[in-house]
């Protein structure tokens, strides 16, 4: 989901360095996968195109942390509020 982030901290030797990998786009998202000892982070489409990717050699990665957009709770609106909800039925119940 846009917004959606993840910081990457890593060992550069004598100091650390951190990179963001966000989810700039709506509909997009940022996926994290640790494959033969590399940290790979990617921002995907809906459809699973790669848009773009970062990769870090798994023993220098210190900190992994991913930082989702906060979702509104379904719970928190009132039923008549949500969006394409007016109030009435679909459609009327036939008589029988």
């Amino acid at each position: 989901m846009k917004g959606d982030r993840v910081e990457i901290v890593v060992d550069a030797g004598d100091t650390t360095r951190t990179y963001e990998v966000v989810a700039s786009r709506a509909g997009r998202r940022v996926e994290t996968a640790v494959r033969r000892g590399v940290v790979e982070v990617s921002e995907v489409t809906r459809s699973g195109s790669v848009v773009r990717t970062a990769r870090f050699m798994a023993t220098r990665v210190l900190a992994l942390v991913e930082q989702p957009v906060p979702r509104e709770d379904s719970s928190e609106k009132d039923s008549s509020e949500k969006a394409g909800h007016s109030g009435r039925p679909l459609r009327e119940d036939p008589e029988t």
